[in-house]
Order: structure tokens, then C-alpha cells, then sequence
């Protein structure tokens, strides 16, 4: 599977910080049970990398007449 491509597979996902002073990215899911360990310089490139993508994903939204995700908060 791509990164671009859709997939119906549901999954949760936890971030934390570990006893051991690690960053853990943890996901699991139908048949998935995976703990990603990250020192916390390789936790803040991830974040980084995540904004990226968020920013790039949210101006190709707007550059479609506005049909990208909205923002999840309070109903008004």
C-alpha cells in the first residue's frame, strides 16, 4: 500500500513519553500490536515532518474549492 492510496484497515493510535525517556509512537489494530521507540530529537523531526504534511495536505484542500477535511472542534 502507498502513502496515497485509501485504505479501509482502522487502527489507534497513542503518543507518549516512556520510563526509559524515549517517545513512544504505539499503534495497534486489527491484528497489530506495534511500539515505536524514539529519542526525543527523532520524536521532534517526526512532529515536524507531521506539520509538514498537515500544512501540504490543507493547501491542496483549499487549492480544490475548499474540499479538503475541516477542522475537528466545538460544533457552534
Amino acid at each position: 500500500m502507498g502513502i496515497n492510496k485509501e485504505s479501509d484497515v482502522a487502527a489507534n493510535l497513542q503518543i507518549g513519553p516512556t520510563s526509559m525517556g524515549m517517545v513512544r509512537i504505539y499503534v495497534e489494530g486489527d491484528g497489530v500490536d506495534l511500539p515505536l521507540d524514539f529519542d526525543p530529537d527523532e520524536a521532534i523531526e517526526i512532529a515536524e515532518e507531521l506539520m509538514a504534511a498537515a500544512e501540504a495536505a490543507r493547501e491542496m484542500g483549499e487549492a480544490k474549492g475548499g474540499r479538503g477535511v475541516k477542522p475537528k472542534g466545538p460544533k457552534r
